[in-house]
């Protein structure tokens, strides 16, 4: 923090000293070597009986599954009280308490500079108006509820409210959560070696709940081959890529780097302390940079190109990961409406232009050394969108919602990756899902599967292929129909074209009679 982008008489440890995670950091290394109690006398005792536990209850659970028939059995999911999720009104009022107590603890988190908190809202009423007023949702396209429910969802919002809570401790408040630091430090120290933090203690969590929840998965959908292989995916790009390697490379003081993040999710990429964190590792910090830069130019267009935006969103991210093993639960409950749809493109675009932003003004700095451009402060761009869509966004209110909204909320309103390869899908893709409409039976399973909140059902019934920017190509929509309709396909060939062997019937070979639909 250079002296001159501060206030005339305000020295930079005035701000340091009035800045949360200065305090925080601080504390929490203080809290965590002071801690005394039982935790701390047999951290591996607590760590079996808590986490230990956990896992096998869950497993205890889960294998029993693999004793029935395969296949899709929704087995009273819509009248559990854990996943029925709220209706509209209950919803809105949850994520309008959820953001104001976002937006009311980031003026403290920025020393109580009230700008960019008043530039969120200014967006957010803005967006609010467009979808409402501009777009006529407000009038003509009602929201539709994901479920019937009111308060009768109460475990589901337990379920939330602990999810939140957690991530506001992690990211906010670590100091409260030292006995569960100290729990994992033995691992850590077995494994790698130095002291546990909270990030490995959210790093293992994230892994050993992936892991556990994707044996779920498997047992759900073993009758698909596809969700079998991509299950196995993220269960090992968790583990390997998200959890191990990263530790590795720190145990030998080079950059803890998860080679399969890209930016803008990676948002810190190119933050000053990142780029010479890379160049003073070497030749291995030299790949890393080179590495993200290559994914974010060329890996990614290439990719979506060939596969679509799946090979990434559903076979790699751990965010995608854990929305699909730990949120396979809620996912019927993505809201299908057009207004939910509108408020989704204008969230998620407005998340990735103000991530480029961020980052054109963090390497404008960077190779320039000024420290702010317009007036615009680089350090403060950073910390308010750390907070704001690094903490709030993808785990306050895209983890904390699963209960609440579906699996995919930080994914489908605001993952600026996403948003980037959902672009490319739309216009330069290979990669859609057919239909045989003629077959389709009008179930709904599709639809009410779809974690994206697409209206699967709707493109099946018109016999249209479906391609649509927010799709992650999870295939889920494929693996529940009962009749075949849906396939994932890629193709070079025209659909309009590709398409029709699947919607004709031939009913006389030799007459050359058919039946088109």
């Amino acid at each position: 923090m250079a002296e001159e982008a501060l206030p005339e008489g305000v020295s930079e440890w005035d701000v340091r000293l009035s800045d949360p995670i200065y305090f925080k950091g601080n504390f929490l290394a203080v809290a965590t070597a002071a801690e005394q109690g039982p935790v701390n006398d047999n951290p591996l005792l607590f760590l079996g009986l808590t986490i230990g536990l956990g896992l096998l209850g869950g497993l205890l659970y889960i294998l029993p599954k693999f004793r029935g028939h395969p296949g899709i059995k929704h087995d009273h999911i819509y009248h559990s009280q854990l996943t029925k999720g709220l209706n509209l009104g209950w919803r809105s009022a949850f994520l309008a308490l959820s953001i104001i107590g976002i937006i009311g603890y980031g003026i403290r988190y920025m020393a109580s500079d009230w700008f960019w908190p008043a530039v969120t809202v200014a967006v957010a009423l803005l967006i609010i108006g467009l979808v409402l007023f501009a777009e006529h949702s407000w009038r003509n396209s009602p929201a539709r509820a994901a479920d019937p429910a009111g308060l009768s969802a109460y475990l589901g919002i337990l379920a939330g409210t602990y999810l939140i809570g957690f991530y506001i401790f992690l990211y906010w408040a670590p100091e409260h959560v030292t006995p569960w630091i100290t729990m994992v430090s033995p691992v850590k120290q077995g494994l790698f070696g130095g002291m546990a933090s909270q990030w490995f203690l959210y790093g293992l969590l994230y892994t050993l709940i992936i892991l556990v929840m994707g044996v779920r998965m498997l047992a759900k959908y073993r009758h698909n081959k596809y969700q079998i292989v991509r299950t196995f995916s993220v269960m090992f790009f968790q583990l390997a890529f998200a959890f191990l390697i990263p530790e590795i490379l720190g145990a030998l003081n080079k950059p803890q780097q998860d080679l399969k993040n890209i930016w803008p999710l990676d948002y810190d990429f190119f933050f000053s302390w990142q780029l010479e964190e890379f160049q003073s590792a070497g030749a291995l910090g030299t790949f890393m940079l080179v590495w993200g830069i290559f994914l974010v130019i060329v890996g990614v267009p290439l990719m979506v190109h060939l596969v679509g935006k799946r090979w990434y969103c559903s076979w790699v991210c751990g965010c995608g990961g854990l929305a699909e093993t730990l949120g396979d639960p809620w996912r019927q409950l993505s809201d299908k409406s057009l207004r939910a749809w509108k408020f989704e493109r204008w969230i998620i675009h407005g998340v990735l232009v103000a991530a480029i932003l961020m980052t054109a003004l963090t390497l404008y700095s960077y190779f320039t050394g000024a420290d702010s451009l317009l007036g615009f402060q680089t350090w403060k761009v950073q910390k308010w969108y750390g907070f704001l869509i690094g903490a709030g966004f993808a785990g306050v209110v895209g983890t904390g919602f699963y209960p609440l909204m579906g699996n995919r909320v930080w994914c489908r309103f605001g993952c600026p990756l996403a948003a980037y390869l959902g672009l490319v899908q739309r216009f330069q893709s290979r990669f859609r899902i057919t239909t045989n409409g003629g077959q389709c039976i009008s179930c709904g399973n599709c639809s009410t599967y779809c974690e994206m909140g697409i209206d699967v059902r709707a493109y099946a019934q018109k016999g249209q292929d479906i391609v649509r920017a927010s799709c992650v190509g999870c295939g889920v929509c494929a693996a529940v129909c009962p009749r075949g309709v849906l396939r994932l396909e890629n193709s070079s060939v025209d659909d309009g074209y590709r398409t029709v062997p699947e919607r004709v019937i031939h009913v006389s070979e030799e007459e050359g009679a058919y039946l088109k639909f």
